[in-house]
């Protein structure tokens, strides 16, 4: 598959989807990781609400090209179809989101703040 389509079947799977895709500059496989209605809290100090505005937010963080590198994450925190995922970041700081198990059996974020500290 490619890294556009292929899907999280475990919550840790989002992390290195997100990474990979980043590095690819690959706006819409970055979408596709959320639920319509996700939020993200990105940049520091503002927050996207659904589809549109997390791909707003994503083109203009692409646009410089940022070369990711993937942390160190930590067991997922599963209850139900609801997981806690987190990483540590190599540059310093913690990510910290909400990811849902879809009726189809992946998982997608519902909340992402990815600059926790």
């Amino acid at each position: 598959m490619t890294a556009h389509t292929e899907r999280a079947t475990a919550p840790n799977d989002l992390a290195r989807l997100f990474v990979e895709r980043a590095n690819a500059g690959d706006v819409e496989g970055l979408v596709a990781l959320y639920e319509p209605g996700a939020v993200l809290a990105f940049p520091p100090g503002n927050v996207a609400t659904g589809h549109e505005e997390i791909r707003a937010v994503y083109r203009d963080f692409l646009a410089s090209r940022p070369v990711l590198s993937h942390g160190r994450q930590r067991p997922a925190l599963v209850s139900g179809s609801l997981a806690l995922t987190s990483t540590e970041l190599t540059a310093g700081g913690l990510t910290v989101e909400i990811a849902h198990r879809q009726p189809d059996g992946y998982w997608l974020w519902a909340v992402d703040q990815p600059a926790a500290s």
